[in-house]
C-alpha cells in the first residue's frame, strides 16, 4: 500500500545556485506540504553512508565527493500518491530527457548535478528520511 510522504533532498549544485526558493515553491504548488525541511552540510563520510547501497558502484566515489561540496536542503514531504508524483514532478535523472516543466528540465546542469534526490519507493523515502530527520523533529 502506498503512503501518502516522501523524502527529497536539494543537492549542492542547486543549492548553491541559490535555487532553492524556487524549486520549493514548484513542490508547494505541486500540492505536496513540507512537513520537515532543514539545510545542512554533509561530510564525505555522512554522504558515504547514506549512498552506501551505492557502494560498489563506480561512481560512489564521486559522489560522495560531489555531496559533500556544499549545502543540501532535505526534506519531507506529504500528499496523496507521493512517490509517484514527486518521482513525475522532478524528472527523468538525466535532465536532458527530463519532461518540459520539471524540477531537473528547469534547474539541473547534468545528469551528475542534478538539482534533486527523490525516493524512488515507499521503504526507501522511509529510510532516506529517518537519515535526516529523527521521529521527534517531523511535525
Amino acid at each position: 500500500m502506498a503512503t501518502n510522504r516522501t523524502f527529497t533532498m536539494l543537492k549542492p549544485d542547486a543549492v548553491g545556485a541559490g535555487n532553492t526558493g524556487a524549486i520549493t515553491k514548484m513542490i508547494e504548488e505541486a500540492g505536496f506540504r513540507i512537513i520537515a525541511m532543514k539545510k545542512t552540510k554533509l561530510s564525505e563520510e555522512l554522504a558515504g553512508r547514506f549512498y552506501e547501497v551505492h557502494k560498489e558502484r563506480p561512481f560512489y566515489g564521486e559522489l560522495c565527493k560531489y555531496m559533500s561540496s556544499g549545502a543540501i536542503v532535505p526534506m519531507i514531504l506529504e500528499k496523496e500518491n507521493a512517490v509517484e508524483d514527486f518521482r513525475k514532478l522532478i524528472g527523468a535523472t538525466d535532465p536532458k530527457k527530463a519532461a518540459p516543466g520539471t524540477v531537473r528540465a528547469l534547474f539541473a546542469k547534468s545528469i551528475d548535478a542534478n538539482a534533486i534526490h527523490g525516493s524512488d519507493s515507499d521503504t526507501n523515502a522511509e529510510i532516506e528520511g529517518s537519515f535526516f530527520f529523527s521521529q521527534f523533529e517531523r511535525f
